[in-house]
């Protein structure tokens, strides 16, 4: 195992499938300590806390919606209690759906800004106060959608244009405590998510990949590596930046 974040504990929110739970195992092979979020799936989040702890890494299952301050302030203190502090959080839970403009409603805006931007911004400010002196590492999840948006995407699309600018603004603001705010920007991935839509094998997905330099859809370690990048010193003097990964596609 690498020991790239020894001594360092993760949070990772909406970590029990995807990219999130790529992500939570990429960080404890590195040897982070990492906090497992979840909203509803306790068993995708076990399996996950399983994984790490048979390769050797530690990490707990924590469940709550970063759409909810109690949830977001207990999933830090459980995460204090168990494993000690938080040294790095990533945001990575979030929602999509993809409506015309003619089915968009104040329900459906709500529900993926709360998630994907509300959430965002208050697991960001609950870490400020767990982050220790020396400082800290937020890590975004955003989408190559906020700079290259498709049809039907308007409000998924601005959440993602929200956590692009959000970024930029955090890493000015928490610069000053040695806090870095680094978004990643996703192309298609497949995961369990992209399955359940249909995307997977679909046309649309073909079509991407078509206009994908790489030529293929991403998978989520792809995204994984990087997250571990930015949350580690190789990384030190990077902040405020959006690395877009997603195989050359703009």
């Amino acid at each position: 195992m690498e020991s790239k974040l020894k001594g360092k504990v993760a949070i990772v929110t909406g970590a029990s499938k995807g990219i999130g739970s790529a992500i939570a195992k990429s960080l404890a092979a590195a040897g982070a300590a990492v906090a497992v979020n979840y909203a509803s799936s306790k068993e995708g989040a076990d399996k996950i806390v399983s994984q790490i702890i048979a390769d050797g890494g530690k990490a707990f299952a924590v469940q709550g919606s970063v759409a909810n301050q109690a949830d977001v302030t207990r999933i830090f203190e459980e995460t204090k209690k168990t494993l000690g502090g938080v040294d790095i959080l990533v945001n990575n839970a979030g929602v999509y759906k993809f409506l015309p403009l003619e089915d968009i409603t104040a329900e459906e805006l709500y529900a993926q800004f709360d998630i994907n931007v509300l959430g965002t911004l208050l697991a960001s400010k609950e870490a400020l106060k767990y982050f220790p002196e020396t400082g800290g590492n937020i890590i975004n999840i955003g989408s190559v959608i906020s700079t290259a948006p498709s049809a039907n995407s308007s409000i998924y699309a601005g959440t993602k244009g929200a956590i692009d600018t959000i970024t930029g603004a955090l890493a000015v603001e928490l610069a000053p405590k040695n806090i870095r705010v680094n978004v990643i920007a996703p192309g298609l991935v497949q995961t369990e998510g992209t399955e359940t839509a249909g995307i997977t094998g679909s046309e649309f997905e073909a079509g991407i990949v078509s206009n994908t330099p790489l030529a293929r859809a991403g998978q989520p370690d792809d995204i994984a590596r990087v997250a571990v990048f930015l949350a580690s010193e190789d990384s030190a003097w990077i902040t405020g930046e959006r690395v877009t990964v997603s195989g050359g596609l703009r």
